[in-house]
Order: C-alpha cells, then sequence, then structure tokens
C-alpha cells in the first residue's frame, strides 16, 4: 500500500500493488552474485496477474543481484512505483 505524507493531516491513500520476489530470491539462491556485471539473468514482462508496468530484468551489477521494478498502482486512476531490490552478500570477518 502507498501513502503520501501530510504534515498536518491523515496520510492518504495512493493506491496498492503486488511484487513477486520469487523470480529474485531464484537468483540469490543460484548465487548470479559475481557473474559477469549486467548479463541479465532473467525478465520478467508485465502480465494481467502481476503489477509490473514494464519488463523488469534481474542482473548481476557490481557483485550485487539487482533488479529495477516499475509498478502500475492499483484501486487508484493512475500512477506508478519504481524501486529497486538489491542483494549484497555480507562481507565475512576475517579470524586473525
Amino acid at each position: 500500500e502507498v501513502y503520501d505524507k501530510d504534515r498536518f493531516s491523515h496520510d492518504d491513500g495512493m493506491g496498492d500493488a503486488e511484487i513477486d520476489i520469487n523470480p529474485f530470491m531464484e537468483a540469490v539462491k543460484m548465487r548470479i552474485a559475481g557473474s559477469e556485471d549486467n548479463v541479465v539473468y532473467r525478465t520478467i514482462l508485465p502480465a494481467p496477474n502481476n503489477c509490473l508496468a514494464t519488463e523488469s530484468c534481474i542482473r548481476c551489477v557490481d557483485g550485487k543481484i539487482v533488479q529495477d521494478i516499475i509498478l502500475r498502482l492499483r484501486n487508484v486512476e493512475c500512477g506508478e512505483l519504481e524501486l529497486q531490490l538489491v542483494w549484497q552478500p555480507l562481507q565475512r570477518a576475517r579470524r586473525r
């Protein structure tokens, strides 16, 4: 759910959207992090069963798994939400 931020009154609902993070988590499990940069692992297309406004690609960038997403908001006249999912592996502390 997306809301605006009002200083002196209640925040107003701006719409809602859903995302399926399963394709992103599949990329994490396959450990594509560290693969060649900007190689597309998977492309998810807009469809009636998702809120994607444009195609969304999962790729490796600087050792991180990245997915840029533009969602079309539902239950509102119009509106889109842009977000980016990033999976960054944690650095393990070296033992001395």
